[in-house]
């Protein structure tokens, strides 16, 4: 097989973990199989680019060299939108059109759906980007696995999942006996499936192990713009109100309402900080019904308002 070209995009803030983690697979496997891929990093103007933990990367040259790429992977992180332009939405849309392979690693599917490439496609990113990705664009609805690989596009949670995508790559290229070998150089119990949860789960995060707590939680979490009472969570577990507000008070030291309320609290910063959403529409997104009660509930929970959390990232 001939050698892959394979392009990374790099963004402003973008993940180091989620490049680094798709790289080293691939300097791996030339390895054991010396030359079978090689890589390019290009940034939109062919300037350094800083990573989000602060690093600056130099990298091989501007998006002009990916004009004729087979595959271009855009690499983001925080704010994944703020250096869009439409020299990058061109460009995307050209690939496209030379039937490239399109990936996104991260966040870095929101630039390909801010140029139209992920209609009919099956995507992911980064859990705690999707519901701001699913507010800027409802029509599209990432999964919530580690990667995806679909036809002409692919892209990864970010992280470590760009192993598991890679080592995929590999496998499909070049047979199950290298993606091993790689996988085994990185010292992993396993090579995952993409299906494999991106979060910990909620009995993790929690260190909790009663089972109708877990289901509660659980509950809360899928639903947060239509937040449920507490009547009602306790009737979806079985339990009386006071039976739900004791397991709360004994094993999370909180009330279920309050646990609630932070839950809400939380995604409505990650969609302040990560979207263009209005504080009314965050409000709403969030489940609040009262705009003030909103901002006392955001100021007393994060100690700023709204509107002045956003200034401030």
């Amino acid at each position: 097989m001939a050698q892959q070209a394979i392009h990374f995009l790099l963004l402003p803030e973008f993940s180091m973990m989620g490049l680094l983690s798709a790289i080293e697979p691939l300097r791996v496997a030339n390895r054991f199989r010396p030359e079978s891929y090689h890589w390019h990093l290009l940034s939109q103007n062919g300037d350094s680019v800083t990573a989000s933990n602060g690093m600056s990367i130099a990298v091989d040259g501007d998006l002009q060299q990916a004009a004729n790429a087979d595959m271009l992977f855009v690499v983001a992180g925080f704010n994944p939108l703020a250096t869009s332009s439409d020299p990058l939405k061109h460009a995307l849309k050209t690939l496209h059109k030379q039937q490239a392979l399109l990936g996104g690693i991260d966040t870095g599917c929101f630039l390909l759906a801010d140029a139209g490439l992920l209609d009919g496609h099956r995507f992911t990113l980064h859990w705690e980007a999707i519901s701001a990705f699913e507010e800027r664009y409802p029509a599209l609805t990432p999964t919530q696995e580690l990667y995806e690989i679909d036809e002409c596009r692919m892209s990864s949670a970010g992280g470590t999942a760009s192993i598991d995508m890679m080592l995929e790559l590999i496998r499909r290229q070049h047979g199950d006996a290298l993606a091993m070998q790689v996988s085994e150089q990185f010292v992993l119990g396993r090579i995952r499936d993409k299906s494999d949860h991106q979060r910990m789960q909620v009995a993790a995060r929690y260190e909790i192990h009663n089972k109708k707590l877990i289901q509660v939680i659980s509950a809360m979490e899928r639903n947060l713009e239509a937040p449920l009472t507490v009547d009602e969570l306790a009737d979806l577990a079985c339990v009386t109100r006071r039976q739900l507000e004791r397991l709360f008070k004994s094993l999370l030291k909180t009330t279920p309402s309050l646990f609630y309320l932070n839950l809400r609290l939380e995604r409505a910063r990650q969609l302040l900080r990560q979207t263009g959403l209005g504080v009314m529409e965050v409000c709403v997104a969030c489940g609040f019904e009262s705009a003030t009660y909103f901002a006392r509930a955001y100021r007393h929970r994060f100690g700023t308002s709204p509107s002045s959390d956003r200034t401030n990232t």
